[in-house]
């Protein structure tokens, strides 16, 4: 039976519908927001999986070329593997939903949010991340939802809820924030160098909000909703635990606080191997995962009590310290620009290359047409960087990175315009304990100046922590990985000394409050200066120029009346200049000429020919010529390509000549002094040997 419920959100009322299509999944809704729409499907499996310890949820969110009356690109014609949007809202979809299934449940989830259609005004991405959770709420899949989620971003001064594409162009904020009824607990987005109480007020726009789009999902559950399956929580008896923890708890008080990463995991397991031996007889296989368990609380309850009470981190930092910083430019002598970054025990090192605009990368979505961007941010995460084994290749995490640190810098770019180059970034993370997101922000903006590129101003990031407990709560800079698994909220700020440019927040606990976030975000702030005050040691302005192994990129404008000689007959003069230097030519109508060098000096002596053509010659000055003809009362010399003088038999030497022929031969370069330009245009010259000493 169809059953319907709608809210107007923004501009436009979103409309939530079940009952009518995918009637054979455990939830389906099919949501509308102006012209964009989207079947979202939730599916379990049948069987319980046994040992099961985490949730295994999987979220398919898919975008239909048809969604916007388009064919895909390229020889195949189906779509295929998920592009890096799709995976990017697969991520936005997950991180708010996963802590609200219960791990008991031990069962496959599948979310399907399909793009079916699409105005290309309204950004399908928040009617899917809505549609994802009601189609949750309505199953019988147990659910501690509703989630709901909004665009909010800063257009013209104005707070806009869900702005549409030609808004979020040119919108100083462009955040996702996402939450429950009780509060916030996902914000991701870009700024263009705001305030921190300017991004904390978008996210104050969309809270209630939020909390209409959890009460229309509430409203549909109870005239569409599914009984939900029962849970089967198994009390195990733990009591076997209580000698365990007696013994081992005070050795892992000291295990917990052992500097170094490897050397403290290490101390932690000898402990755990310790309590193996020590206590075998009550240790079997039926109570090894509860044994596990106990050890992750322990260290859980260790960890944070040491934060909360003493103000003590693992690795013997206080709150807001930040781990030493090395910074490196230069480190790769062929690359075009490159950069260590160290921050204690997380390691980038990122690689910028320039390239032309034959090196755009095409992207053919449903959003919009084709269009080419000329910046791209690559984020590879090996296992070794963990010490580690394990499969080489890019997965979401690495997709989701990536994509933070990108958006990180693309503000801080200059125009096209102004830097004709296409630039790519890629940050390897040799090592990582903490926020290597943040450290491939940090060396990405130190490769780019290494490289030359005109960066408007050095931009730094930093990943925050916090830890609480009732009333108390300590903010955390600089989070280790361990702190990030134990502490109760993630977030991570990127930007300028003069504001942020990308932010993404995820909060495990309710209720965290405006005033702890605005206080999170100000010591944040701190941070960040700090990171960037040790980077600018280094390298605080671009290179002068960029590197020799480069490819040069010359721009110049001619007169449009001249473009007709550059190109030449059937493009022959501008065939000739490519081929003769190496470079690559483009020219527009406008006159405008684009010159791509495989290096410096290709391009420069493509630019110089160039000129030479354009230029109206100039009495008085001396040009190496080239012999073109010759005749019984002279040669003709081309002084500048495609243009022509005569030197008369009698300018060609002091002393009589006879013959043209015994002073010139074809295709010799001589020197020539252009004396004059007569009424008709005709160009005399005189070669230099024949002139007076006064006249040279």
């Amino acid at each position: 039976m169809l059953q319907t419920i709608s809210v107007k959100i923004g501009e436009e009322e979103l409309i939530l519908e079940t009952g009518r299509m995918a009637k054979q999944a455990n939830g389906s809704v099919f949501a509308s927001y102006g012209g964009s729409s989207v079947l979202a499907t939730a599916c379990c499996g049948r069987n319980e999986i046994e040992g099961l310890d985490y949730v295994p949820l999987q979220v398919e969110y898919n975008e239909k070329y048809y969604a916007a009356g388009k064919i895909p690109g390229g020889f195949l014609k189906r779509e295929g593997r998920p592009k890096d949007k799709e995976i990017l809202v697969c991520r936005l979809i997950d991180r708010p939903m996963r802590p609200l299934f219960d791990k008991a449940f031990k069962r496959d989830i599948q979310v399907v949010p399909t793009v079916i259609s699409t105005d290309q005004i309204h950004t399908p991405d928040i009617v899917a991340m809505v549609a994802a959770s009601a189609a949750v709420t309505i199953s019988d899949i147990p659910f501690d939802g509703p989630v709901g989620a909004v665009r909010v971003g800063l257009c013209d001064g104005e707070y806009v809820v869900n702005p549409t594409f030609q808004q979020i162009e040119t919108a100083e904020i462009d955040i996702i924030v996402s939450g429950t009824k009780d509060g916030i607990t996902m914000v991701e987005g870009g700024a263009k160098e705001v305030s921190e109480e300017a991004l904390l007020k978008a996210v104050e726009i969309a809270e209630p909000v939020i909390k209409e789009l959890c009460d229309a999902q509430l409203k549909l559950a109870e005239i569409a909703g599914k009984e939900k399956l029962i849970i089967n929580h198994v009390e195990e008896d733990t009591s076997f635990a209580d000698p365990i923890r007696e013994f081992a708890f005070p050795k892992l008080e000291e295990a917990c606080f052992v500097i170094g990463k490897f050397v403290r995991y290490k101390a932690i397991k000898d402990v755990y191997n310790e309590s193996l031996i020590k206590f075998a007889d009550i240790i079997d296989d039926s109570n090894k995962k509860d044994v596990d368990k106990l050890f992750e609380d322990m260290e859980y309850e260790i960890v944070r009590k040491s934060i909360l009470d003493k103000g003590v981190r693992t690795d013997g930092r206080g709150s807001e310290d930040i781990r030493p910083i090395n910074c490196q430019i230069g480190v790769l002598p062929r690359t075009h620009g490159s950069a260590l970054f160290t921050r204690g025990e997380t390691q980038s090192l990122a690689v910028t290359t320039l390239g032309t605009v034959y090196d755009e990368q095409m992207v053919d979505n449903i959003d919009s047409e084709k269009r080419f961007n000329n910046f791209m941010l690559h984020y590879n995460f090996p296992p070794f960087s963990v010490g580690e084994c394990g499969r080489m290749g890019t997965g979401r995490r690495e997709i989701g990175h990536g994509h933070l640190a990108q958006r990180a810098l693309e503000g801080v770019l200059p125009t096209k315009e102004d830097f004709p180059y296409t630039i790519r970034i890629v940050s390897e993370i040799l090592e990582s304990n903490g926020s290597s997101s943040m450290a491939s922000v940090c060396g990405g903006s130190l490769s780019l100046l290494s490289a030359g590129v005109k960066i408007k101003k050095p931009v730094a990031g930093i990943a925050m922590g916090l830890i609480s407990d009732g009333d108390k709560a300590v903010i955390l800079s600089d989070i280790l990985g361990e702190e990030d698994h134990l502490g109760d909220m993630d977030f991570k700020v990127t930007g300028t000394e003069d504001g942020i440019t990308a932010f993404q927040m995820d909060i495990k606990i309710d209720n965290v409050s405006s005033d702890l976030m605005y206080r999170a975000m100000q010591q944040a702030k701190r941070g960040r200066m700090h990171i960037l005050g040790i980077m600018n040691e280094v390298i605080a302005a671009p290179s002068d120029d960029i590197s020799a192994y480069a490819p040069r990129i010359e721009i110049i404008t001619i007169d449009e009346e001249k473009i007709g000689a550059v190109i030449g007959p059937g493009g022959k003069n501008v065939k000739g200049i490519a081929e003769a230097t190496g470079a690559d030519i483009k020219i527009d109508n406008s006159g405008k000429v684009i010159i791509y060098g495989k290096d410096k000096e290709s391009a420069l002596e493509a630019k110089k020919t160039i000129l030479s053509i354009v230029e109206e010659p100039e009495v008085g000055r001396i040009y190496q010529g080239t012999v073109k003809r010759i005749t019984d009362f002279g040669a003709f010399i081309e002084i500048i390509p495609g243009k022509e003088g005569l030197c008369h038999i009698s300018k060609l030497s002091k002393q009589r000549v006879n013959k043209v022929s015994d002073v010139l031969e074809m295709n010799q370069k001589i020197p020539v002094k252009l004396i004059e330009v007569d009424r008709m245009g005709r160009i005399n010259l005189s070669y230099v040997d024949a002139l007076k000493d006064d006249e040279k």
